[in-house]
């Protein structure tokens, strides 16, 4: 575990400058708009942002949460988004050992933050994170953990376990219940974390939505057929198991005799 005052402080510098830029990738991928171009500007004004209005978390509280000029407000998705990926980015660092295992993780999290976002604003899940995602992942695998075969298992079981479930679920009910943006995140998700890993996410993203399910028809805002985005449970799931996934595989398998 690294608990260097001096490392974890870069890694949270480090964390909020890229989820500066995981905010445009939120706020862009879904319009089709250039991550590149134009320069960031405000919505309404049209002002192009000055390098200290980009300030991650300090610029948004200088500013107040309003545009400089004309006052329109900013989110607080922003600041909540680098702060949130900062501290993603210090728990991984703790827990991961220098090395490619963790130049993987650190990416794939970043992956998981834009995912989780974008399917709860707009419930979609683009294909350009998705699937170079289970390409990088793989890539990842033949130096670093879970390994190629682990992770070829992982991206077969992930893709099929969600397909098949989605193709059972239109075959009974003659509706779409799962989007195949889902399908290609749980292979994502086994390329870069491997089967167990598969498991792992997809018990945890389950268990989580019934009970938000259950909850959202328990206070009537929703029945049987509320659309819930599935991609962000499988978005905290998959940070639970990148940080927790062996320990908590050991504790589950250790409720079973050995064979």
């Amino acid at each position: 575990m690294i608990t260097e005052p001096l490392v974890l402080i870069l890694a949270a510098v480090l964390g909020l400058c890229v989820g500066s830029f995981l905010n445009v990738c939120i706020y862009r991928l879904p319009i089709g708009q250039s991550l590149v171009w134009p320069a960031s500007r405000c919505p309404r004004c049209g002002r192009e942002l000055r390098w200290f209005d980009n300030i991650p978390v300090l610029s948004w509280i200088f500013l107040r949460g309003k545009c400089g000029q004309c006052g329109e407000p900013i989110s607080v998705q922003y600041p909540i988004v680098e702060m949130a990926t900062a501290l993603i980015a210090v728990a991984i660092v703790m827990l991961t050992p220098p090395g490619p295992l963790l130049a993987s993780r650190l990416v794939f999290a970043a992956a998981l933050v834009v995912l989780f976002m974008i399917d709860l604003e707009h419930q979609i899940l683009p294909n350009v994170i998705t699937l170079p995602g289970i390409g990088v992942g793989f890539l990842f695998s033949v130096i670093a953990p879970p390994g190629p075969i682990d992770a070829l298992l992982g991206i077969v079981l992930g893709g099929g376990v969600l397909y098949a479930i989605a193709t059972g679920y239109y075959l009974l009910r003659k509706e779409e219940g799962m989007g195949m943006g889902d399908v290609k995140m749980l292979a994502m998700i086994g390329a870069f974390l491997g089967w167990r890993g598969v498991l792992v996410t997809l018990i945890l993203a389950s268990f989580t939505g019934a009970v938000v399910g259950v909850a959202v028809m328990a206070t009537k805002r929703g029945d049987m057929r509320y659309a819930l985005p599935f991609g962000t449970f499988l978005a905290i799931a998959a940070l639970i198991a990148i940080l927790f996934g062996d320990a908590l595989l050991n504790w589950y398998l250790g409720f079973f005799p050995p064979l």
